[in-house]
């Protein structure tokens, strides 16, 4: 008999019950599909900008692209442009790759807690660095009263690729299973052998994937190429680095600056070359990044 006064006892809880959905599991039911529904549009809307983008320049662009627009200098096609771009990142890269890559070693392989972050932090530092900044230092460093020429743009290059390829060879070294460290070691595998001959190799693709997204990255930069190596003709092919050289994205910015209808189609038409060409290095290091990670986690 309950006594006047007292409290109800609260019911005992039955699991075997149905759950009844209350206001506040309704309501964050409701804030759940709404931040979801935000989500799914600002995907959408990326896409879209990409897809608008991508349409208005093969729409323009098309209309230049031919083979004698590809191979011919100037001033009936860009050959020499596209030579002088592919130089200047080639040359980036290979200053770029192996510093990258020992960067991403150091920081997997042989660094402590302590010197881990400081090194982390610097990476993240230069990998957000506008690439105005890297272009006026390297001009300051490099170019001014000494002269323009095409391995100083690569230097400038260089500074841009090497936080991306030490991060992205970093994500992969640390996927290699660290049971192959394990018995190499219990072999008694010197450090440095067991990183060449085991631990590289695993992450090769890796290492070529986060390269190649590097290189997109380096591709399109207009900065460097326009302050270090502008002076350089695309009438006829350049090879030597030690002179200024052509690119496609100076190339792009002078010819949307001249009050010339045909220079705008053929600026249409080096940004289709351009896109494309990142388009394809882009893929191409996705489909690669994932088929590294497919080995390394087998």
């Amino acid at each position: 008999m309950r006594l006047p006064g007292r409290s109800r006892e609260p019911e005992e809880f039955d699991p075997t019950q149905p759950l009844v959905a209350t206001g506040n599991l309704r309501r964050r039911n409701g804030v759940s599909v709404f931040i979801q529904g935000l989500a799914v549009a600002a995907a959408f809307a990326a896409v879209a900008v990409l897809v608008i983008v991508i349409i208005a320049i093969v729409s323009h662009g098309v209309k230049a692209i031919s083979w004698d627009f590809i191979t011919k200098g100037e001033p009936d096609g860009i050959g020499p442009t596209l030579v002088g771009s592919g130089i200047i990142v080639g040359i980036a890269t290979l200053i770029a790759m192996p510093i990258g890559v020992l960067i991403a070693l150091f920081l997997s392989e042989y660094s402590g807690p302590r010197s881990t972050r400081p090194v982390q932090v610097m990476m993240d530092v230069m990998n957000g660095l506008p690439s105005i900044i890297v272009a006026v230092f390297i001009y300051i460093l490099l170019v001014a009263n000494k002269g323009q020429a095409g391995w100083k743009a690569s230097v400038a290059l260089a500074i841009i690729e090497v936080p991306l390829i030490a991060r992205g060879t970093q994500e992969v070294l640390n996927l290699v299973p660290g049971a192959q460290r394990e018995a190499a070691d219990a072999l008694g595998v010197a450090r440095w052998r067991s990183v060449l001959t085991i631990i590289l190799p695993a992450a090769t693709g890796g290492i070529v994937t986060a390269t190649l997204l590097s290189v997109a990255r380096a591709a399109g930069e207009t900065a460097p190429v326009l302050l270090i190596t502008s002076l350089g003709g695309g009438d006829t092919f350049h090879l030597n680095p030690l002179e200024p050289l052509p690119s496609v994205p100076v190339k792009i910015f002078q010819l949307s600056e001249e009050a010339n209808p045909e220079g705008f189609t053929e600026a249409w038409g080096l940004s289709l070359i351009l896109i494309a060409i990142i388009l394809v290095l882009g893929l191409s290091s996705r489909a690669l990044l994932n088929r590294s990670k497919r080995k390394l986690t087998r």
